[in-house]
Order: C-alpha cells, then sequence, then structure tokens
C-alpha cells in the first residue's frame, strides 16, 4: 500500500500576515516597554499625585531642617523641613503640564500652518512661513527665552508661551516638509484630478499619511520642552518660589548637596526619565507608523 502525500503547509496569500507575524512586527523593544512604563509612572502622578504624596508637600518642620531619608521621609526633607518626596510627586503635574502646552500647541498651530505651506509650496504664504521660520532659527533659543522672560517676568505661563513660539518653526518645517513629498504622489494628482476641495485632499488624504511624523514631533517638543521649562525654574525664571516643581528643587537642593543630594538627584532622575522615555517612545511610533505605509 502506497504511503500517502503529506499535504503541503499552505502558503500565505500575498500581502498577509500571520498574527505571529504581526504581533512581532508590533511588539516594542524592552528599552521601549521600559521607557512607556516610565512615561506611564509619570503620568500617574500627574494625573493622581494629590492622593500618592505621604506628607503635605508645602507643610514644614523647621526644628528637622534639612536632613537625608529617615523618620517616614524616604527622600530626606529641605532647608524648611518639608517632605521632597512629596514635593517631587507634587511637582510632576507643574513639570509636565507646561510641556504639554507647549507641545499642543505647537500641534494645533504648526500642523495646519505646515501642511498647507508644503501644499502651496513656492506661493506667498508659503514665502511668509519660511521667512518667519528662518528668523526664529537665527536667535539662540534658549538664550533668547532667558532673555525675554528674565526681562519681563511675566510668569510660568508666559516662559510657556515663549517656549511654544520657538518650538513653533520646527513644526511647521517637518510638516511642510513631509506634505511636500506627498503632494508629488499619484494619489494627490488623483483626487485634484476628480475635482475634489484643497482642504480636503490636505487634512483627509495628507495629513493621514503624516501623522508618524506629527506624532514623533509632538513627543519631541513635549522633551524640549520639559527641558526647557526645567532649567528657567532652576534659574529662578519659571514657577513661583515655594511651588512644587522639578527645576525648583533642582535650585533647591544645589546648596544642600551635603546634607541632602537626593534633593537634587530625584528631580534630576525624573527630568531625565522623562525626557528620554518620550524620544524612545516617539521613535518606535514614528518606525511602527512608516513601516510598510502605502500612500493612497
Amino acid at each position: 500500500m502506497a504511503n500517502p502525500v503529506p499535504a503541503p503547509n499552505p502558503v500565505p496569500a500575498p500581502g498577509t500576515a500571520s498574527a505571529r507575524e504581526v504581533s512581532r512586527r508590533f511588539r516594542p523593544p524592552v528599552l521601549v516597554a521600559l521607557a512607556a512604563s516610565g512615561v506611564a509612572v509619570i503620568a500617574l502622578l500627574v494625573v493622581a499625585g494629590g492622593w500618592l504624596t505621604p506628607y503635605d508637600p508645602g507643610q514644614q518642620d523647621l526644628m528637622r531642617g534639612a536632613a537625608g531619608p529617615g523618620d517616614g521621609h524616604w527622600l530626606g526633607t529641605d532647608a524648611l523641613g518639608r517632605d521632597v518626596l512629596s514635593q517631587l510627586v507634587a511637582g510632576a503635574r507643574t513639570a509636565v503640564v507646561g510641556p504639554l502646552c507647549v507641545a499642543a500647541g505647537a500641534l494645533l498651530l504648526g500642523v495646519p500652518l505646515g501642511v498647507l505651506a508644503g501644499y502651496r509650496a513656492g506661493g506667498l504664504f508659503d514665502a511668509v512661513i519660511n521667512r518667519f521660520a528662518d528668523l526664529v532659527y537665527a536667535f539662540p533659543a534658549m538664550l533668547l527665552v532667558v532673555v525675554v522672560v528674565g526681562t519681563i517676568g511675566d510668569g510660568y505661563w508666559f516662559a510657556v508661551a515663549v517656549v511654544t513660539l520657538l518650538v513653533l518653526p520646527a513644526q511647521i518645517r517637518l510638516c511642510r516638509n513631509t506634505t511636500l513629498v506627498q503632494a508629488r504622489l499619484p494619489y494627490v494628482e488623483a483626487a485634484r484630478t476628480l475635482g475634489l476641495p484643497a482642504a480636503r485632499i490636505m487634512f483627509r488624504h495628507i495629513l493621514p499619511n503624516i501623522r508618524p511624523t506629527v506624532l514623533a514631533t509632538l513627543l519631541l517638543d513635549f522633551g524640549g520642552a520639559l527641558i526647557s521649562l526645567s532649567g528657567l525654574s532652576y534659574l529662578g525664571l519659571g514657577v513661583p518660589p515655594g511651588t512644587p516643581d522639578w527645576g525648583e528643587l533642582l535650585r533647591q537642593g544645589q546648596t544642600l548637596l551635603a546634607v541632602n543630594p537626593y534633593m537634587s538627584l530625584a528631580p534630576g532622575l525624573m527630568i531625565i526619565i522623562a525626557t528620554v522615555g518620550v524620544t524612545l517612545l516617539g521613535d518606535w511610533l514614528y518606525d511602527r507608523g512608516t513601516a510598510g505605509t502605502d500612500p493612497r
């Protein structure tokens, strides 16, 4: 009796992928997973920090003064006897909300302006946008922020507005350049031939194809704004004195390094985790968004 011929393994149809391949493709590397976990922890502190602080961040204990960890204070206390861990947790909201506003402002203003400039490349609007970007790029960004905020001194939210203005040209330029590439592709020419309105072509067809670039730039803007605003607080030009903030903690802890180094190390570490975390996460999301894309 002849041996039965085994049935051949089914061959996947072209353009399809098994569930395992899809899972492997979108599974984040270990480093990205750690970065996402760090960002998630910081987001939790921002949302629920008021319920997680072991002490009132403003509660003073002048008899204790500055001291290292001990007596229920895991990160020690500052010069006024305030719990450093409570200030660190409470300061997450101040440290993160400002950069979020910067990134959101650059997104809401930069994306429409950049897409319109790229779609209308070579026109008057494109020329004005490019000259504005060149003008902002001509100045050292951080030095300009320090001079303007230090001269006018109108508070933290004025600093947020200035940083947003300086971040805006990068978002505009990236959206313009990516839109310029998309506008030359056949699917845009086909949409024009069909007589679709320019606004629909830009925001219903081109914008979804540049979404990975927009998202990556959003996260990079957040990281840059976090460093800038924390630096301003460290220089005494950001949040008002006494307000829980990572940059303010760094400034106060500079004079207490010999007594309680955790007062500077902890907020510095949080700034590093937040900045590196959003950068790695943005790079990974950009790679996943652009892998195998098929503009149409």
